[in-house]
């Protein structure tokens, strides 16, 4: 998959990954011990919801029309934007 010239930037950062690594690092040491795996699980999996949500609506790092573009399925519709 050939990533369109304006997404070059954003994928050879690991900007992002690194800060997600840190989010989790910050939290973990709030809470100190964790009782299980289990709740090691829970945590990191809530923080990457929360990532998701915040990149999908605040921080668009890549624009809809050209991730489109670089998709393997050609009948990937764009979500509506609701105005």
């Amino acid at each position: 998959m050939d990533f369109p010239r304006e997404h070059w930037v954003q994928v050879a950062s690991t900007n992002p990954l690194e800060r997600v690594n840190r989010e989790i690092k910050r939290r973990a040491d709030v809470i100190g011990i964790f009782p299980n795996a289990d709740a090691i699980v829970r945590l990191v999996g809530a923080l990457m919801l929360e990532t998701n949500d915040e990149w999908t609506v605040a921080r668009r790092y890549m624009s809809l029309e050209t991730l489109a573009r670089v998709t393997d399925n050609p009948t990937v519709r764009l979500p509506a934007v609701a105005t």
